[in-house]
């Protein structure tokens, strides 16, 4: 788990690469959740097999529902009644232990939750709080974390609840995603102080309509965020994973740092998923971005320049333009960020830690990163069992030689094989 791995020096060689980037975290796990809570069966198209989507299979499997992995890779979902007793296993994956326990509390009989220790120090507090508000009876000793087990009778009635979602949008997912299932449909409404990440709300409400399902949406001028959606039957899908486009940020940065190009294929034209604003913001770094048809062309000089920008609705990007920032001609500031303490690890703090370590200039704010140039040097980057930070010192390691990563093996929770897709890029000349 610790092994280190060189990470491939290129120097200032350019590249000229065409990749596929395989699909989207975000939208596999919601749509099987979605699949699973249907009446008919459905088919999921290029879906990402990666560590969280594989452990969100074995969770809906473990209570009752049929998936089937074709030899293309596909998946056939049918959908079933839930049931326990069953134990599942969230590993360290937000959308997992965020999104299962409401669909686990539609099952008759009893459902424990358990992951790897730092599943144990996420927030989950307002989903556990908000099932209980709607009756559901779930054992967690007064941790409101991890591990716990929930009681379910076969249904849930729904209704109104109120819930802070300042510390993670999936908060708010998790509940709207089991709307059409319950008796009554279920209204939600945020009242922290700020909502992170609104795009993956907005991606899982066009998921619930995709499926059949009704929507109403607070008008976002009101100053008030409320979601109701109502009762109803989904009807299963046969559909095509969009590619993960916060996955393609460590290959686009890759012409940006060494110059060239890498053309990313299959990049949506219209999509919630928040990587698609890194076209804008990469630009305004410097890089030059097209469409060619249906795929996306990144085209660098080598020559980065400093950003000052809000990432709050986009923070998963951050371990990656921190680490282009990282090599820019002029400072950055990434602001709006205090969320991300939170996520896999202290991504705020263990950017600093490991930028400053190789010589770099990161001042750690609350909630912002202020990075200025210096020269960098090797070293060993740490990982912190967080796949995104490792992609960072990938990034790295092209114009800085000697830099080592450590456990690799950690990009496996959302890219299948990551270093030997960095290794094909670089050789694609």
């Amino acid at each position: 788990m610790n092994q280190l791995w060189p990470a491939p020096y290129r120097g200032l060689k350019p590249i000229d690469a065409a990749i596929t980037i395989p699909g989207s975290k975000s939208v596999t796990n919601r749509a099987l959740i979605l699949a699973a809570l249907a009446k008919s069966p459905s088919t999921l198209r290029a879906p990402l097999h990666s560590r969280d989507s594989t452990l969100m299979i074995a969770g809906l499997k473990a209570i009752g529902c049929k998936i089937n992995q074709l030899e293309n890779g596909d998946l056939e979902i049918t959908p079933g009644k839930f049931f326990g007793p069953a134990s599942i296993d969230v590993g360290n994956a937000g959308t997992v232990m965020r999104f299962l326990p409401p669909v686990a509390a539609l099952a008759n009989g009893l459902i424990n939750f358990d992951g790897d220790p730092r599943s144990h120090e996420r927030p989950l507090g307002p989903v556990i709080s908000a099932l209980e508000d709607l009756g559901i009876t779930i054992e967690h000793g007064n941790r409101y974390s991890l591990p716990m087990t929930i009681n379910g009778n076969g249904s849930i009635k729904g209704g109104a609840v109120e819930i802070d979602a300042s510390a993670s949008s999936q908060f708010i997912s998790a509940l709207l995603l089991i709307g059409p299932a319950t008796q009554n449909g279920i209204t939600v409404k945020h009242i922290g102080s700020s909502l992170p990440s609104m795009p993956h709300i907005e991606m899982t409400i066009q998921m619930l309509r995709e499926f059949g399902a009704k929507v109403d949406v607070s008008d976002p001028n009101s100053g008030s965020y409320q979601w109701q959606v109502y009762p109803g039957e989904l009807t299963g899908l046969d559909l095509v994973i969009e590619p993960d486009l916060s996955n393609a940020a460590p290959f686009m940065s890759a012409a940006m740092i060494c110059g060239g190009s890498v053309t990313i294929a299959n990049w949506p034209k219209t999509t919630t998923q928040p990587g698609d604003q890194l076209r804008q913001i990469f630009k305004s770094m410097g890089a030059q971005i097209e469409f060619v048809g249906s795929d996306l062309k990144v085209t660098g000089s080598g020559e980065i320049h400093g950003i000052d920008i809000d990432l709050h609705d986009v923070g998963e990007l951050t371990p990656s333009i921190a680490a282009v920032a990282a090599l820019a001609d002029s400072p950055s500031s990434l602001r709006g960020i205090g969320h991300l303490r939170l996520h896999e690890t202290d991504r705020l703090a263990a950017l600093a830690t490991e930028l400053n370590a190789l010589g770099g200039d990161v001042d750690e704010e609350e909630s912002a990163l202020h990075i200025s140039p210096a020269p960098l040097h090797s070293g060993i980057f740490h990982s912190y069992e967080d796949h995104r930070l490792a992609t960072a010192g990938a990034m790295l390691g092209l114009v800085v030689n000697g830099i080592e990563v450590e456990n690799i093996e950690t990009t496996q929770k959302t890219l299948p094989d990551f270093p030997s897709a960095w290794h094909a890029m670089l050789g694609a000349n």
